[in-house]
């Protein structure tokens, strides 16, 4: 079992920048699989970056990519998302998340722990 915390949410200006950070509490923090998702009010939970266990290959969704980096440092056991030229439709709870001993995955149902979220507000 792994528990997460997020941290680093605000508010910013859009076109500013905010990195995320997920702690997590388990011993085998390497063994997990991490991603990155948000969800805005009255829309589905949607994926925004994931990253092998071992730091390796990272994937991203269409409309983040160039813009967000994903990165982990498994001797911390924290995750990290750094967010730049954010836009105030990206305002959203942001959770980070894990799937033990599993390939990056886009979809939220593959990964079994979940932090509380964070809030991001871009401001127009």
């Amino acid at each position: 079992q792994v528990q997460l915390i997020e941290f680093g949410g605000g508010l910013v200006q859009a076109g500013g920048s905010l990195r995320l950070s997920c702690a997590a509490s388990t011993r085998s923090f390497s063994d997990y699989t991490m991603g990155w998702f948000r969800q805005a009010p009255g829309k589905n939970r949607e994926f925004v970056a994931a990253i092998s266990r071992n730091g390796g290959p990272a994937y991203y969704a269409d409309s983040v990519k160039g813009r967000f980096t994903i990165s982990r440092d498994n001797a911390k056991k924290t995750l990290y998302l750094q967010m730049n030229s954010l836009k105030p439709e990206e305002t959203a709870v942001y959770y980070c998340a894990a799937a033990y001993v599993r390939s990056a995955s886009v979809t939220p149902e593959h990964y079994e722990g979940w932090g509380q979220g964070t809030q991001v507000t871009v401001a127009s």
